[in-house]
């Protein structure tokens, strides 16, 4: 069990991210602090500061997690970046998809241009940042603009030098105008450079020319000039470090490094997308007393990436792996480019290894039990289970139901679990279409034979290089397929595999009288198990999330049936206005509130149909 007020003793006095998770592990909030110890603490003491969303968010906390950062500012790009990948329901900051700003230098053309960007694009630009504020970006082009005069113009240097007069800039002296030719290259050049160093964070140069302005102008009695001078200086020192935790070359990586203490290790992955760290991971590794620290890594990367699909261009380690040369190659077959392994030695590649060896050093010295009994609910549970039904590995679980309720289309659901876990990405709905009427057999019949009928194509098509591998969705099959029903059940799905000749094991749920799971069918025999288990835990997990994913899409079914019968009774109104509709106001409550002017607004609508629909809902009924 995980105990809030001891882990919150565990928490370190360093700044990072924190992760709230609810009982059934979705992140429901990401968060980022100075001082973590502190920061956490403060959702969890009566306080009547805590707003009722905050307030609904800590009720429903069940267990949470943090990653150390060298710096707040890592902490917040890093939480920007976690919040976009797991858009946790608690989360108002950047819900709008907000990106942080860059400067983007473009040092390629003639006479460089120095501006405000959005994203970071791979041309021959160079971009410094991110910053977090788009504001303090402003300020510091403003500042540069005033101190190095850069052009913020989009002519075409040196083609376009005296084809129009020169802009306001250069009246107001914010501009040597090379438009004009007033400034020659090799001096334009010289302020880019100048942009650029400070850009880099060496302050110096310009502090001094902006101290040395300032006193001049004061000495002429430009004093209105040099309190102009002063607030530029004084921007200067608001400026923010450039943030290390981004990398500029948008390079996909893995950077893997570990911790060890005895019989044990904890190894840290930080996966950077696009240039963006993005994610994290932790691995416990035991039986490692003895072994070399290469070993271990080597022990580590083998059995990683040889079960996840994708594999980056450069990873970076904390220790050289052995046999470097042979895992090369067969990592740069599997990714179909060529793969580097490095070990970094200084600068921002290497502190980035040394924050997954700290991370790495916190999992193991403060959570070495809740990697355990995590180990023990998902990998050992499945061990458990191989061992009952003397199957040599399970490590992918596929179980399937049927919703037919209130005499409504019958539909069926995949649900699947890896190493203990779902994977949601691959769960699969099915919307029954030869059986009209309560028919579960026939239904999990057919739901079975497209499975696996789909997944015997896709695997041809893999085969014959005219699918690739990560576009599969059927492709790969599981070890074991769990049945929600008992004989019943398992027999329909053994006909299947027999039918296509799959060898697959299957084993059904024998249930109580309160519908509960009380032992296995397998092998025409029932197994019974021990309801204070792991295993029991994990098999009832499995079979109430297969069963909330069924009726759940079949919910969703009849809520559209429910919209298109509404929407049927309206004049003017067909199939694409309906679906323009339902996609533009997501809900029938939004389509029953809206006025003439915005329900215009729907793709395919006219003020004629807009009138219909608006009249429908609102004219008197007898």
């Amino acid at each position: 069990m995980f105990h809030i007020e001891e882990e919150l003793k565990k928490l370190p006095a360093k700044p990072g991210v924190y992760i709230m998770r609810d009982e059934k592990d979705n992140i429901i909030y990401v968060g980022k602090a100075i001082i973590l110890k502190n920061r956490v603490r403060q959702y969890f003491q009566n306080s009547r500061n805590l707003t009722p969303k905050i307030r609904q968010m800590v009720e429903k906390i069940d267990h949470f997690e943090y990653i150390i950062t060298d710096s707040e500012l890592e902490a917040l790009v890093l939480e920007c970046n976690l919040i976009k990948e797991h858009m946790p329901k608690y989360n108002t900051m950047l819900k709008d998809d907000k990106t942080y700003p860059y400067i983007r230098v473009t040092v390629n053309e003639p006479y460089p241009r120095v501006f405000f960007s959005r994203e970071m694009k791979k041309d021959k630009a160079k971009y410094f940042g991110p910053y977090t504020s788009a504001g303090a970006v402003k300020d510091i082009l403003d500042l540069l603009r005033k101190v190095y005069k850069i052009r913020t113009c989009s002519r075409n240097l040196p083609k376009d030098i005296g084809k129009e007069r020169p802009c306001l800039y250069y009246h107001m002296g914010q501009c040597d105008a090379p438009c004009q030719g007033y400034i020659s290259k090799e001096d334009y050049r010289r302020n880019i450079d100048g942009v650029m160093e400070f850009l880099n964070g060496n302050y110096a140069p310009v502090v001094k020319m902006l101290e040395s302005r300032m006193q001049e102008a004061a000495e002429n009695l430009e004093f209105e000039k040099a309190a102009e001078l002063r607030d530029l200086l004084s921007r200067v020192k608001q400026i923010v470090n450039k943030q290390k935790i981004t990398s500029t070359d948008q390079i996909d990586r893995d950077i893997i490094a570990f911790a060890r203490d005895k019989d044990e290790a904890v190894v840290q992955t930080f996966f950077i997308r696009s240039g963006k760290l993005i994610g994290r991971d932790h691995f416990h590794l035991s039986g490692v007393e003895g072994e070399s620290d290469s070993q271990v890594m080597t022990s580590f990367i083998k059995q990683f990436y040889a079960g996840t699909p994708y594999i980056p261009k450069e990873i970076f380690l904390g220790v050289k792996a052995d046999e470097e040369e042979l895992i090369i190659e067969w990592l740069s077959a599997r990714r179909g480019q060529k793969v580097h392994l490095k070990v970094p030695q200084k600068g921002e590649k290497e502190r980035l290894v040394d924050l997954a060896r700290k991370n790495a050093e916190l999992v193991l010295n403060q959570d070495v039990e809740k990697i355990k009994r995590e180990e023990a609910r998902t990998t050992g549970a499945l061990k458990e289970l191989a061992k009952m039904l003397d199957l040599a590995l399970i490590e992918r679980i596929e179980s399937f139901d049927i919703s037919n309720t209130s005499g409504f289309e019958t539909v069926g659901s995949m649900v699947v679990y890896e190493k203990g876990k779902p994977k949601k990405a691959d769960y699969r709905k099915f919307k029954i279409k030869s059986i009209h009427g309560p028919d579960d057999y026939a239904a999990m019949y057919e739901m079975l034979t497209r499975r696996f009928t789909h997944g015997q194509k896709e695997q041809e098509a893999l085969r014959e290089k005219q699918l690739d591998e990560s576009l599969g969705s059927f492709t790969k099959y599981p070890d074991l397929i769990l049945m929600d029903g008992g004989k019943g059940q398992v027999g329909i799905a053994l006909k299947v595999l027999n039918e296509l000749k799959i060898n697959i094991a299957v084993c059904g749920m024998v249930k109580d009288d309160n519908h509960r799971t009380r032992g296995l069918y397998y092998n025409n025999q029932e197994l019974p198990i021990d309801k204070s288990s792991e295993l029991f835990k994990l098999i009832t997990r499995i079979q109430d999330e297969t069963h909330r994913f069924a009726i759940e899409y079949h919910r969703s079914l009849r809520q559209k049936a429910q919209v298109r019968s509404i929407l049927d009774n309206i004049n003017g109104v067909g199939p694409t206005r309906r679906r323009a509709l339902m996609k533009y106001f997501k809900s029938m409550e939004a389509i029953q509130e809206a006025d003439i002017e915005e329900i215009m607004k729907v793709p395919a609508m006219n003020r004629k149909s807009a009138e219909q629909v608006y009249e429908y809902f609102h004219k008197p009924r007898e």
